[in-house]
């Protein structure tokens, strides 16, 4: 290899522009190339492999989350591109390939499709390869999650949190509302969207170690002294058959009577009674159903009570991607 090659800063810019490398690399990889420019990149992505070898066992915990939406707003995708520090994450190289990265990942469907795609003459696999010699960290992606409807919108919340909102119709102030139902995903980390999703036998389990954990509390609070906490028969929507309000009505009925209260405003208090059961039994829709979740930024209503406002629309699906 001659080590008297001159390269000029126009050669070295190009490099620098195609491969995002840094300008002292993509010099070294221009003189052992003998200024030949694809033999350049090709010197760099070894360098990038090798890199990426060392640090295959690498935790790559931090990072960036970024979303996309295509122009007729029926299709998001939400990726998370990881690093291994923050410093990095942060970035704003690390962050305009993250967005390119997503842009390429809108025209794909599965993330083995996405990392199989083309990035500038080489697949998003080889250029994270490419990119970990550059940077220096483990670059991989950590999430990749697609959705398609009649109308999707997303929230990201400050690169750590990507979250897109899909409905069923695209009505008027579509995107403020899934734009603020999509906070709620970033936010509140819902798991399902309705009680109707849950396995009933994930129901079943879940309802038995809530109650274990809390009469578990109550040995010790009765120990100190002080208020027991209410133990549940139900933990969800999905188990208030029917039969079961009708019988929680019936109790109702006869705590008021037993209180000396007058039937004839039974009908006044019931209504109130009745809500506070049905939240008292729903916790775990509370916690993981996104319609059942207290809204964010009105928690006098519930997720669904706010999408009814929008008119003839429902919430058709949603996903989330986070750093870490």
């Amino acid at each position: 290899m001659s080590t008297t090659v001159k390269v000029t800063a126009a050669e070295v810019n190009k490099l620098r522009q195609a491969t995002g490398a840094g300008m002292m690399d993509c010099k070294k990889a221009l003189v052992e190339a003998e200024g030949d420019f694809d033999k350049a990149i090709e010197v760099l992505r070894k360098k990038g492999q090798k890199v990426a070898e060392k640090r295959a066992d690498r935790d790559s915990s931090e990072g960036a989350a970024v979303s996309k939406i295509n122009a007729d707003q029926t299709a998001g995708v939400a990726i998370v591109l990881g690093c291994e520090t923050d410093f990095v994450g942060k970035n704003e190289n690390f962050l305009a390939l993250a967005n390119q990265l997503a842009d390429i990942a809108l025209t794909t469907s599965t993330k083995e499709a996405f990392l199989a795609a083309d990035f500038g003459g080489m697949t998003v696999a080889e250029k994270l390869v490419e990119q970990t010699g550059v940077v220096g960290e483990k670059l991989e992606i950590n999430a990749f999650e697609k959705l398609e409807a009649a109308f999707v919108g997303t929230y990201v919340h400050i690169n750590k949190i990507a979250a897109l909102v899909g409905l069923t119709a695209k009505v008027d102030n579509a995107e403020t509302l899934t734009k603020d139902v999509a906070m709620q995903v970033a936010s509140m980390g819902a798991t399902s969207l309705s009680y109707k999703d849950f396995d009933p036998a994930y129901v079943a389990s879940e309802t038995e170690a809530r109650i274990a954990v809390i009469e578990k509390d109550n040995i010790e609070l009765g120990r100190l002294g002080k208020t027991l906490k209410n133990v549940p028969s139900y933990i969800s929507m999905q188990q208030l058959t029917p039969e079961v309000i009708a019988k929680a009505e019936e109790a109702a009925k006869a705590e008021l009577q037993a209180e000396g209260k007058p039937e004839k405003i039974w009908d006044r208090i019931l209504p109130g009674k009745m809500e506070r059961f049905i939240s008292d039994n729903t916790t775990l829709d509370q916690e993981q159903c996104l319609l059942d979740q207290k809204f964010i930024k009105d928690e006098k209503q519930t997720v669904a009570a706010y999408v009814s406002t929008f008119g003839d629309v429902e919430i058709s699906g949603f996903k989330r991607a986070s750093v870490g």
